[in-house]
């Protein structure tokens, strides 16, 4: 072959070989953060919802873009995750945005509210409904944005260490319960506290506390709840399906390529799906196990103290929109969400499940 052919035939062989290359390949950035959990380890199917994200973001970037998982308290405590992300200590973190309701109350609606939207629902508003544009709109000043990372589900009423048969008895309860739940559960008498997972157990071993809610039976089982409170509740009305978030510092989020960015929010839409998948599935074996040899004793809560807790809530959210205007904005727009998807529900989902539970019922 004479030189100036071969030469050629090298150059289109590069040439080649460069575009036989995938895309992402060839501009990939080496980027390396740190993302702190507001949980412990030992909870692995609400921890392990950084770690699929982690893991999905590795492997679509041939390891390029390198995520760290840390517990609650190896790099800030699990209640000043969001901070870290404010003020650059770390890139981003995966937390329940209600933990922040001291800052703002309109922190709740990225979580949970009283009597609010189920799992499915908030997703539907998050994605589809605007939500998580009003929510990111109300994180501007955090200098963070948010992607949804997760859902419980609807959660359970919590352990007792007493029965609770009339609002009466919420009267100088001191129960460990997040965001606005713990307002409404004040307007009845109790006593609410903020308290991090894994300081719950000892609290109520030693009766700093009366009771205590977290997630429902296999986080709860974990936990060891029911060796302490024996009286378990539900629903979790507060908590019709809990949200968790992934907070991204603003700054550091402008700095990824726009493929890294594609690549993160789908990783968090995966680690959104599959914690809920696992809780659905994991849940009913945990809620045997309590109730057949963990000693827990199933209560639900009467329809008066639902009834009154409704009221309550609903008297909270007039009295806090009347002086916060971003608390009112979100809270419009989520009430009318809510609505509509009830009316929707009611038609198909609750008939379909009521029928298919007494069915069941029937053996």
């Amino acid at each position: 072959m004479k030189r100036r052919q071969f030469v050629q035939a090298a150059g289109l062989g590069v040439a080649a070989a460069a575009l036989a290359k995938p895309a992402i390949a060839q501009s990939a950035p080496e980027v390396k953060w740190r993302l702190t959990s507001s949980f412990p380890k030992s909870l692995d199917t609400i921890y392990g919802a950084a770690e699929t994200l982690s893991k999905a973001v590795a492997e679509a970037t041939d390891n390029k873009f390198q995520i760290q998982v840390f517990a609650g308290g190896e790099i800030v405590p699990g209640l000043q995750a969001a901070d870290a992300v404010t003020n650059g200590t770390v890139e981003m973190c995966h937390t329940a945005p209600y933990y922040y309701f001291g800052k703002d109350p309109t922190f709740a609606f990225a979580t949970a509210v009283p009597f609010g939207l189920n799992s499915r629902q908030q997703n539907a508003w998050f994605y589809h409904g605007g939500g998580l544009d009003l929510i990111n709109e109300f994180f501007k000043p955090y200098n963070f944005i948010s992607l949804p990372g997760g859902n419980t589900g609807t959660q359970m009423g919590g352990w007792f260490r007493k029965e609770i048969k009339t609002i009466e008895d919420f009267k100088g309860l001191k129960m460990r319960i997040g965001g606005l739940a713990g307002k409404v559960l004040a307007k009845l008498g109790a006593v609410p506290q903020q308290i991090a997972g894994g300081d719950i157990y000892p609290a109520l071993e030693k009766g700093t506390i009366d009771a205590a809610e977290w997630v429902g039976p296999y986080d709860d089982e974990k936990l060891g709840f029911n060796k302490v409170a024996p009286f378990y509740y539900y629903p979790g009305w507060w908590e019709g399906g809990a949200a968790l978030h992934f907070f991204i510092n603003n700054a550091k989020w402008a700095e990824l390529p726009k493929a890294y960015q594609s690549i993160l929010t789908s990783a968090a839409a995966q680690a959104n799906v599959d914690m809920q998948a696992k809780y659905d599935a994991r849940n009913p074996a945990a809620v045997k196990r309590l109730v057949q040899t963990g000693g827990a004793q199933l209560r639900p809560f009467s329809p008066e103290i639902m009834e009154a807790c409704y009221k309550a809530a609903t008297e909270l959210y007039a009295e806090i929109s009347a002086t916060n205007e971003n608390f009112k904005k979100m809270h419009d727009a989520y009430m009318a969400f809510r609505n509509d998807e009830y009316l929707w529900f009611q038609i198909g989902e609750y008939t379909y499940d009521n029928f298919m539970i007494r069915q069941r019922a029937k053996g």
